[in-house]
């Protein structure tokens, strides 16, 4: 069995699960991470079959050191992206922010 025919590989930094649209790395977070049983997993993301989280693991456990890599650029790629919005807001955040300070003034518990 290729455990490659589990996955769409799209680019070098976009791995999906085949018949989905979610990377491998939405799997792997949650197991390597915030430390979730494959059944759990499946719990979470309904349009995954069992199968396919043992094979996103196994991928993984097979391919260790390049996917180590794969998830630190993911990761990374996540915290720039929260930075460069935390620095430019989008308007909608913007415009809670201030409905949000408004209530705070008059004595509304938001």
């Amino acid at each position: 069995m290729n455990i490659e025919t589990y996955f769409e590989f799209l680019a070098p930094d976009d791995i999906r699960i085949k018949g989905t649209r979610i990377g491998i790395e939405t799997v792997l977070y949650e197991y390597i991470y915030r430390e979730q049983s494959p059944e759990d997993i499946v719990n979470l993301f309904s349009s995954l079959a069992l199968e396919q989280v043992y094979a996103t693991i196994l991928y993984y456990l097979k391919n260790k050191e390049k996917i180590t890599l794969y998830m630190a650029d993911w990761l990374a790629f996540g915290q720039h992206m929260r930075e460069d919005q935390a620095k430019n807001p989008p308007p909608a955040v913007l415009r809670l922010r201030r409905l949000k300070h408004e209530r705070l003034q008059e004595g509304v518990s938001v």
